[in-house]
């Protein structure tokens, strides 16, 4: 097989090991009442599970980042997926809500991270043509969590309590992961020395790490992620729970995320080939714009087929616009580095998801009431498309923010 060809089986392997974990991750939004009902602990303390998680993926992402850049993606992939499927395995025994959140939050999230930015920094150096669309597709198969692990997740819960179903979706985990994760290959100019990978690489052959990561793109693009990321992650997190609470069943409830998720993969394919014609910084920023908005209209539902209107916008919004951040970071920075800038973006992203879990809980808790956590994430969102519009591409090395 032809590097051209194999080129697109990286793609989708990437699809399957991304859909697996994040699915597994996202699970826990399904299981989140089961688990309160059946332990006794809040759903404060339950979503703290997942902001552990997120913040763990937020400092191991640019760590596994790094290691890819060193050792290869396949060794870090492979390592993720076998820790991440042993550490679903033990959540599921957790006899204490402590135990669970370092078990399901610490171990989960820094093993999901392992998959995220090795996946995209292996995936930008394969494609030179195409780039955005082969990010978006991979990212696509991220986006079918929703329609996939989560119907699943939501079924074995109503068959068998969480434990079990924890166990059965640790199970998949492995089967699944653990052989996608030996079609994973290092970029072919990464083997060939001397080698420029793209017409940008010329322009960026001397930038070192510590130049990059104080440069003002880089410190650009990680506070766009952060407060892009903190605008959705509530109301992903929340909606099932906000949905049962405005008295629609939990099956249907959780419907809604595969409503997202579907309208998700239309938005990966559409911003994708947008952000090869248009330029990925132009689709980003308005893409930002428009989410604000799309999450603010979460105030004003009640009803299933509401939810599935306001759903299908987020999801096509949101999902659209995450793969177009390591888009731009390969436009800047060299690929020998590109586990390392990518890991620092999607850092950036874990810490922004790990804000909506915990406040959408406080906020139920003090208020009853999800309102609040939608107007806060629309002002985060407005944020975050104000910050994008101040990014500025170069091809060359520009001087760092400040001094080294």
């Amino acid at each position: 097989m032809t590097e051209s060809q194999y080129r697109w089986v990286i793609v989708a392997a990437g699809g399957l090991l991304g859909c697996v974990a994040i699915g597994a991750m996202f699970s826990l939004p399904v299981f989140l009442l089961p688990i309160s009902r059946d332990t006794g602990w809040s759903v404060t303390g339950v979503s703290g599970a997942m902001t552990i998680g997120f913040l763990a993926m937020a400092f191991a992402s640019m760590a596994w980042g790094s290691l890819s850049d060193r050792w290869g993606p396949r060794l870090v992939v492979l390592t993720g997926s076998a820790v991440l499927a042993a550490a679903l395995a033990v959540a599921s025994q957790a006899a204490s809500l402590l135990q669970f959140q370092l078990v399901f939050g610490l171990v989960v999230g820094a093993a999901t991270a392992a998959i995220f930015a090795p996946l995209m920094a292996c995936v930008t150096g394969w494609f030179d043509t195409h780039r955005s669309l082969a990010v978006s597709l991979v990212s696509a198969g991220m986006g079918m969590a929703p329609m996939t692990m989560s119907p699943l997740a939501a079924w074995l819960v109503s068959v068998y309590d969480w434990r079990t179903s924890l166990l059965i979706i640790a199970a998949i985990t492995a089967a699944l992961m653990i052989p996608a994760s030996l079609l994973i290959r290092r970029p072919p100019a990464l083997d060939r020395p001397g080698l420029v990978a793209s017409p940008e690489e010329a322009d960026q052959s001397s930038m070192t790490v510590a130049q990059a990561i104080r440069s003002r793109p880089f410190i650009i693009l990680l506070l766009t992620n952060f407060f892009c990321c903190a605008t959705h992650s509530g109301p992903i997190f929340h909606t099932v729970s906000y949905a049962i609470t405005c008295g629609i069943p939990m099956i249907a409830a959780v419907s809604i995320y595969s409503v997202e998720g579907l309208a998700g993969l239309g938005g990966r394919v559409a911003f994708g080939l947008l952000g090869d014609r248009l330029g990925a910084k132009r689709v980003l920023v308005w893409g930002l714009l428009l989410q604000a908005f799309a999450v603010l209209a979460y105030v004003f539902v009640g009803q299933l087929s509401e939810f599935y209107l306001v759903a299908a916008l987020v999801g096509f919004v949101y999902a659209g616009v995450m793969p177009l951040y390591a888009v731009l970071a390969r436009e800047n920075f060299p690929l020998r580095m590109m586990g390392t800038v990518i890991g620092g973006t999607a850092m950036a992203g874990g810490l922004g998801m790990a804000t909506g879990p915990l406040a959408g809980g406080l906020i139920y808790d003090a208020f009853a009431t999800y309102t609040w956590l939608y107007v806060g994430s629309w002002g985060i969102g407005l944020g975050a498309f104000l910050i994008a519009m101040t990014f500025k591409p170069f091809g060359r090395p520009q001087p760092a923010l400040a001094a080294a």
